[in-house]
């Protein structure tokens, strides 16, 4: 969950999230590197009295700065494209969850536990407990599994929808007439919140999405849910 001024990601609890952090971590460094250089040279350009005339023909010096961007280019597209492989892979996954977006809710559909299907509505302020967020609890959390794959089907009913919760590192449109599927592997247990985020209309604001991890055993004994 992420705190007031908080400048970096939320915590990772999946693979493909800590792989997603690093290369962030990797780009970003890149990228400060090349700020850097640019400003300190930007800065001597400006303090410096150009008196040489040996720098106005400079091949070894062009070819550096056309084979260099290259290069960098590479550093961070070959990272970026086996994080983009990893998130697309299905790998047998143990249980298979159907998430459906409407205008302004969620249902789900544990299609392995007998067609379990219900709804997900954002709890209204005068329902909360103490210690609750505003804005981001609901009225039936997803439970899921622990260190199992888990798929999740995902399609909408009307407009286009998000379901995303960024701790895990899943992002997925929700499209009408569309099933898009994902997969993730939770480590930790824990409760892990997200909200829609594709523009849905006026109450955009007010779909949340909150993931509740528990450990694999205590999940096979049965759904766990308070309806």
């Amino acid at each position: 969950m992420a705190h007031p001024v908080q400048l970096g990601l939320q915590d990772a609890t999946s693979p493909i999230m800590e792989e997603l952090i690093a290369f962030h971590d990797h780009a970003f460094m890149i990228v400060s590197l090349i700020s850097f250089l640019v400003l300190y040279i930007l800065l001597s350009v400006l303090t410096t009295k150009l008196t040489s005339t040996n720098i106005t023909d400079a091949q070894e010096m062009e070819t550096i700065w056309t084979i260099l961007p290259a290069i960098i280019l590479v550093l961070i597209a070959l990272p970026s494209l086996r994080i983009l492989y990893l998130t697309d892979e299905i790998n047998n996954p143990s249980f298979t969850i159907k998430s459906i977006g409407h205008q302004w809710y969620w249902t789900y559909e544990y299609t392995d536990y007998g067609g379990l299907i219900f709804n997900s509505y954002m709890l209204p302020p005068l329902f909360l407990n103490p210690g609750d967020l505003r804005l981001l609890e609901v009225d039936n959390r997803v439970v899921l599994p622990i260190e199992a794959p888990v798929r999740m089907m995902i399609t909408s009913q009307d407009v286009l929808h998000s379901w995303t919760i960024p701790t895990l590192g899943l992002k997925t449109d929700a499209i009408p007439g569309r099933l898009n599927q994902t997969t993730f592997t939770a480590m930790r247990p824990g409760v892990y919140y997200g909200q829609c985020s594709e523009i849905c209309g006026a109450n955009h604001s007010f779909m949340p999405i909150v993931a509740e991890l528990i450990p694999l055993k205590i999940f096979e004994m049965g759904p766990v849910f308070t309806l």
